[in-house]
């Protein structure tokens, strides 16, 4: 009876679930055909065309990429932009500084003049999207092989690719939908002057720090503000003094009048990756192998920071980003693993490929074409666990933020090539290295380096099996007898890539045996010999065949829910969510409520902790309870919970209300619904967003920036 009861259970939440009104994630040009209808009966007030239109200005105009991985939401006529305080927490890194630090003090330009640059930072903006399937697959067939299928789907793409921006600045990408069996193109506009104008001091903006990440209930202050620039006749231009500000075909008005519980909301956004539709191999291994492995080294690591920013100033404005970056991976996957334990996430996945495969069986062509697919996973997992652990483990120490200083190194080894080749090109080479380096010395301290030197090295011989360790690091363990103290002791005086002036003259005058010879650079080459000779191969081999199997599991998902709706997984492409405001029942007898508050916040204040030390002028403005028009029976909201399905990329997302207006700005989600990206439970799941109103608290009464507000469409 029991094994009955989650069969059904999962058939139900595998197949019937897109059809609900919380769960998926929408192709905005699909949303007519397939959503619109739903989204009304739920309370939404305007038309498709509202959303996505290539005839006229819609929603679509004002929600950007922002940067590489977040998004934006155009909320002025004068290219002003509202993201996550930790979207823009980079560029408010970058121009800190122990005179002038706006990681702790916050920073509003109080004039145009005053708005900081940002080198690199762009916004992106989708012109239109087409689905452009037959012309990706023209030529393709059955009886190809995977390498000539990917060449005649490459050459298609180009080929559509160049005839879409023949004349036109913009640039193009097509991108596959459901695992290779759909393609859409994407024409974009990409702007690359974009300019800090405000951000909140991060006793606000980050306030809870790591404690409250991926929890519920929260009460952060996430947002940060910028201005999007463009040459005289309003397209993209790099940054110029006489620049003005974009004018963008749409921006958000912004509602003054809130949500309650059962309020229609959407995002809107760029959501990054999900995997909604992966075999239990898959869940299982990340869940059993990767992810265990992974929060204990992130953990270990950011431990050092932490502590080592607790003692320094200069030191914290280093690594804030670092660990902040860091702890919200290591987070996210400790409450997926819980989340999947509690849901018995691999038990349902394998449920419902018991019922799959007994369909499959009923009908002899479906057996020819589907029937090894589960035989086919199980044989590629074997050796694809081993392999996926290495890679990401040995980056983890060697590469990205572990031992820092031989990950740097390890950015040297093309100049070395090159130096060896008399390659005409070196110079070049060792310009890039030049900014490379710097960028790397402003965020770095040799005694952080030194200890996460020695937890890195000791992690890497206790977790990874010789068989799959590099040689250097081998040599280095023998030589030291596993006392990484000492080995640090006696490497980072002999080593050049933890000295910024040393850096800097062997760049000026490069010499190739001197770096072959640097204890760093030979653990660092080691290690990427490792992976290039060993490991990655194998892996690529491997992804090519899970990227045929995979496109094939969909089609076949798709072909058993055949009355179904199905969405796409997230591939940072433009989408659309939609639910309703709402609370949760956490755990026994305890319920959630969907809104928190200022007095929350002075709740949770503590001076002795640095995630909740609440600045003075907002204490008093609690005191005086000066809260001028943001205020409700009292206090002023912080943040509210709904059932929009969202993941990692919707980070600054507009939430709006039924009338298409600005409520919220979506920055996280609640703990016990964090595996949403692998599967999406309706009982937990909730997304967190910033309530604007506390947003326009902080820029007005907080900051004194009224002029900022002056700009926006508020909707009283």
């Amino acid at each position: 009876m029991k094994k009955i009861s989650i069969l059904l259970t999962v058939i139900m939440f595998l197949v019937s679930a897109p059809s609900r009104a919380d769960e998926g994630m929408w192709i905005p040009l699909l949303i007519e055909k397939y959503n619109i209808k739903i989204m009304q009966e739920n309370g939404f007030r305007l038309t498709a065309e509202d959303i996505y239109s290539v005839n006229r200005a819609s929603m679509k105009d004002a929600v950007v990429i922002f940067g590489g991985g977040c998004t934006g939401e155009f909320i002025s006529d004068r290219g002003l932009i509202i993201t996550n305080h930790h979207c823009g927490y980079g560029m408010i890194q970058n121009h800190s500084t122990l005179e002038h630090d706006y990681l702790k003090d916050g920073f509003w330009a109080s004039s145009p003049e005053k708005e900081l640059q940002n080198p690199g930072l762009t916004v992106t903006i989708l012109k239109y999207m087409e689905d452009v399937t037959d012309q990706v697959l023209e030529g393709v067939t059955e009886t190809m092989g995977t390498e000539e299928r990917e060449a005649v789907i490459n050459a298609n793409i180009s080929s559509i690719n160049a005839g879409a921006v023949k004349g036109t600045h913009y640039n193009s990408m097509v991108r596959p939908f459901f695992l290779g069996n759909q393609y859409f193109l994407l024409v974009n506009e990409v702007f690359r002057d974009v300019r800090l104008v405000g951000a909140p001091p991060s006793a606000i903006g980050k306030f809870g720090g790591d404690t409250d990440n991926w929890v519920w209930p929260r009460h952060t202050g996430d947002f940060s503000l910028f201005r999007v620039y463009a040459d005289k006749e309003n397209n993209p231009a790099a940054y110029a003094a006489d620049n003005v500000p974009y004018k963008p075909a749409y921006h958000f008005p912004v509602s003054l009048k809130g949500v309650k519980e059962g309020d229609f909301t959407m995002v809107f956004g760029y959501p990054g990756r999900t995997q909604q539709y992966a075999p239990s191999h898959h869940i299982r291994m990340l869940k059993d192998v990767i992810y265990p492995k992974q929060v204990e080294i992130r953990g270990t690591k950011i431990s050092i920071m932490e502590q080592e920013m607790a003692k320094d100033q200069l030191v914290r404005i280093k690594y804030s980003g670092k660990s902040f970056g860091m702890a919200n991976g290591w987070k996210k996957w400790i409450g997926e693993i819980q989340s999947l334990d509690n849901m018995n996430g691999v038990a349902r996945k394998e449920a419902f490929e018991n019922e799959f495969s007994r369909w499959v069986s009923f009908d002899p062509p479906r057996t020819a074409k589907y029937g090894k697919i589960f035989e086919q996973y199980a044989e590629i997992y074997e050796t694809y666990e081993t392999l996926y652990l290495v890679n990401s483990y040995t980056s983890e120490v060697f590469f990205s933020n572990g031992a820092e200083a031989v990950g740097l190194a390890n950015n040297f080894r093309r100049a070395v090539e090159m130096a060896e080749k008399n390659s005409s090109e070196l110079q070049q080479e060792l310009t890039r290295l030049k900014n490379v380096a710097a960028g790397f010395f402003r965020n770095y301290d040799v005694n952080v380096d030194k200890r996460l030197f020695v937890a890195v090295m000791e992690l890497y011989g206790r977790n990874i099996d010789p068989e799959w360790q590099s040689q250097a690091y081998k040599d280095l363990y023998a030589s030291c007898k596993g006392n990484f103290d000492e080995a640090a002791a006696r490497l980072f005086p002999r080593s050049l890539f933890c000295d910024e002036k040393k850096v800097e003259a062997l760049i000026s005058n490069f010499d190739p045996k001197k770096v072959r010879k640097d204890p760093f650079y030979i653990l660092a080459s080691s290690a990427s010999a490792l992976l290039d000779s060993r490991v990655r191969p194998g892996l690529s081999a491997l992804d090519a065949r899970l990227t045929a199997l995979n496109r094939l599991y969909m089609a076949a998902q798709m072909e058993y829910g055949k009355d179904k709706t199905f969405y796409p997984d997230a591939n940072s492409a433009l989408r659309l969510s939609y639910g309703k405001v709402m609370g949760y029942d956490s755990r026994d007898a305890v319920y959630h409520k969907h809104l928190t508050t200022l007095s929350g916040v002075m709740e949770k204040d503590n001076p002795q902790i640095y995630d909740y030390d609440v600045p003075a002028r907002l204490k008093e403005l609690y005191r005086n309870k000066d809260f001028g028009r943001y205020a409700v029976d009292g206090d002023v909201p912080v943040c509210f919970i709904a059932n929009n399905h969202t993941t990692g990329g919707n980070s600054g997302s507009p939430v709006l209300n039924a009338d298409g207006h600005l409520i919220g700005i979506n920055f996280d989600r609640a703990w016990e619904g964090v595996a949403s990206d692998i599967m999406y439970n309706p009982r937990q799941s909730r997304n967190i967003s910033l309530d604007i109103r506390y947003a326009l608290f902080i820029i007005d009464r907080f900051a004194g920036a009224g002029y900022l507000i002056d700009e926006m469409t508020l909707i009283e």
